[in-house]
This record gives C-alpha cells, structure tokens and sequence, in this order.
C-alpha cells in the first residue's frame, strides 16, 4: 500500500511539471512579442590625415656640383734676364701696367766687376696680382719678380672626378655663387677640358668662363659651381616622396572624390614610369598628368580606394 502510494506521488508531480511548462510556453507565444530583427549598426569607414601636392609642368636639370678658384684668363710671371740684386720695384699689387713699363731693377754686378743696372719690364698689359721681390734680394733668372694678369675674362679652375668624365662637354652651361657675393648667381661654361687624368688624384682639369658684368669677381676668390650635365623641359614633376616602391611596383596615390559621398576625398593606386631626380623633385616620365592631386605625405598605411583627410598642401 506504501509503495502504491510512493508511485502515485511521484506521478501526480510530473503531471504537474509537465503542465508548468506547456504553460510557460503558450504564454510566450501567445505574448505578441516579435524577434528582433533590427539591422547591425553601420561600420564608420576610417579616414586618413594626408599632405598632398599637385603634380606640375616645368624644368629639371642634373647637374655636377663642384668647388674651385678663380683665375684670371692670361696670367704671366715677370722674370730678370740676369741674376743679381734687386735694387728698384717700380710697381705694386693692384696696379695697372702696360706692356713695356717697368716693374724692378736688377744689378748683376759683382765683387770686383760693376755692371750698369738690367731694367725688367711687363711683358704684357695687365695688372699686377703679386710682387714676391723685395729690394735687397738676391734672384736668379727662375726666379718671378712679379706677376701680372692680363685682360681676358676670368676663369674657374676645377677638378672632376673620374667617374664623371664622360659627362663632360665642351660649352656645357654652369652657374656660379660665391660666399663673397651672397645671393648673386654668375653664368658660365666649360671653355677647356684636360686631355689627360692626372695618375696621383684621378682627376680632370676643367675650367669655366664665367661673365661678370659687374666686376665684382676676383682672382684667387672660391666659387661653387654647378655644372649642368641635362637639362628637361615641358615634364611632369612631384616631390620624390609621393611615390611608393613595393613588390617590384612603382606608383602613387591620387585624390579624387568618392563617388558614393561626393563630400569625402578617396585615394587611388596609380602606377607610373619615373625618370630622373633631382634635388628632391621626381621626374615621371608616364601615367600621371599635369595638376592631379597626389598624396605627398601620410601614404604609407594607404591602400587603394580609402577616404582621406587632405591637412595641408604643399607646393614644389
């Protein structure tokens, strides 16, 4: 009887379980309560801060950049015909001569024997950039009495390296500037090239005629020279820091509207063809046009197709 009784309760509670949850179950459903079926938030696209630069028409030129001395075009050394003492110097440093007029007087007499007193002259005209005779020394024929730089136009004497030689032309265009002259810029051009390598510096001689309309050079002072090797005209420029080298590709980016949201900037990919550079400025010999925007600066996380944030321009 127990035992009957024992059975009964424990099925007496599962009917009752069973009828809790059939209850909880038409109640849901019988709630109205719908799935939510509200779409995901939008993901907000980034946006890249950039320095752009717009590409330009124009020059560019290579160029060789050197240092050396102005000479004068004609420089002469003023020697005695006869050894002896030097007794007279009839002229000074900066002073004008002509041909003919006298520079020192030399007595080539001796002890015992008296000879009238040699007279040395200019040899050309010109003016007098150094008098190393003194009165009261005693020279020989190899020794400069003085020396005198003629009229012509002056020059710059440099040295150019080995691997540069085959660059080298005859009337190639040069500019000169000088710390003497701040600011100023002189034009010349190669008048004379050596025809041998010097062995000890592996160098060749050139020199420049440079125009000084002013008069404002002067021998023995530096110069710094830029010679111009080529020289391109009518090509499309940029700052070598737009493009990008990767994977064996060589391209930029370039701005342009994005045509889903007119009011934001994208960037696209854009290979191109480089040529020289110089000083900074590339030249791009193919796919790129005058006055397209391209990212300068801030690239290198970019990939093709992001928005961007131009913060500043720059100009080449």
């Amino acid at each position: 009887m127990i035992i009957f009784e024992i059975i009964h309760a424990k099925a007496r509670r599962r009917r009752i379980l069973i009828s809790g949850l059939i209850t909880i179950l038409l109640t849901v459903s019988c709630s109205g309560e719908k799935p939510n079926t509200a779409a995901p938030p939008e993901i907000t696209r980034p946006i890249f801060a950039v320095n752009t630069t717009l590409a330009s028409r124009g020059q560019i030129q290579d160029y060789i950049s050197l240092s050396g001395d102005i000479v004068a075009g004609s420089t002469i050394d003023v020697y005695s015909d006869t050894a002896g003492k030097v007794v007279e110097i009839y002229t000074s440093v900066g002073r004008w001569v002509n041909r003919g007029t006298p520079v020192a007087a030399v007595d080539p007499s001796r002890p015992g024997m008296t000879f009238r007193q040699s007279l040395v002259t200019a040899p050309i005209a010109g003016t007098i950039v150094a008098v190393p005779a003194q009165i009261g020394m005693t020279i020989s024929q190899a020794v400069p009495l003085a020396r005198i730089t003629g009229g012509g136009a002056l020059e710059i004497k440099l040295h150019i390296a080995e691997r540069f030689v085959s660059k080298m032309a005859l009337n190639l265009p040069c500019t000169v500037t000088l710390d003497a002259w701040p600011g100023d810029i002189f034009q010349g051009s190669i008048s004379e090239l050596s025809p041998t390598i010097d062995l000890a510096s592996r160098t060749m001689e050139v020199r420049i005629n440079v125009s000084d309309t002013g008069s404002k050079l002067k021998p023995g002072m530096f110069a710094k020279v830029k010679i111009i090797t080529e020289a391109k005209e009518d090509i499309v420029r940029i700052p070598s820091t737009a493009m990008l080298s990767r994977f064996g590709e060589q391209y930029v980016y370039v701005v342009q509207n994005d045509p889903e949201s007119p009011e934001y900037k994208i960037v696209k990919k854009r290979n191109v063809v480089p040529g020289i550079l110089i000083d900074g400025i590339l030249e791009i010999q193919d796919g790129l046009s005058p006055d397209e925007e391209v990212v300068a600066r801030g690239q290198t996380l970019l990939e093709d197709g992001v928005r961007v944030n131009v913060i500043e321009r720059q100009s080449i």
